[in-house]
């Protein structure tokens, strides 16, 4: 099922949608990652945004 671009409301933005490349994409080009990695991460920890950027901050300085 796609994203639905007309429901832009705040819990849409408090998760990445790890099925839509271009939000893959943004996650790795903000935290330096490659999509690769970024996909990774997403299936490891989920698609919450919140812990996906602790998670992303994690990788960069361990």
């Amino acid at each position: 099922m796609s994203d639905d671009k007309t429901k832009t409301g705040g819990q849409d933005r408090s998760r990445v949608a790890g099925g839509e490349d271009y939000e893959v994409e943004y996650f790795a080009r903000k935290h330096g990652l490659t999509a690769e990695q970024a996909r990774e991460l997403i299936a490891r920890v989920g698609n919450d945004r919140e812990a996906l950027d602790s998670a992303a901050e994690e990788m960069k300085t361990g």
